[in-house]
């Protein structure tokens, strides 16, 4: 972490659509860890989990930076410029 993501303009302060994956949620299926899209709210699972939600997301929306709302993590990543950073 130390570069800079090209796409912090994209950042808003957004609250989460659901608290999990929506998808997983409508699908009956659990997930992994959770990310929060900083453009729109959507909550999606990471590629850890079977729906790859969050990524998904971002193919089908180009929304470039998610939030994990882990518990204890505070840290952003960017798909675009491929990096993970922290505010």
């Amino acid at each position: 972490m130390g570069s800079t993501c090209s796409h912090l303009d994209t950042i808003h302060q957004v609250k989460p659509h659901t608290r999990g994956c929506e998808e997983c949620l409508k699908l009956g299926q659990s997930w992994v860890h959770l990310r929060l899209c900083k453009e729109c709210g959507h909550v999606g699972c990471c590629d850890s989990s079977i729906g790859k939600h969050a990524t998904k997301h971002f193919h089908a929306v180009k929304h470039p930076v998610v939030q994990s709302i882990e518990p204890g993590e505070d840290w952003y990543w960017c798909y675009v410029d491929e990096l993970m950073f922290e505010l």
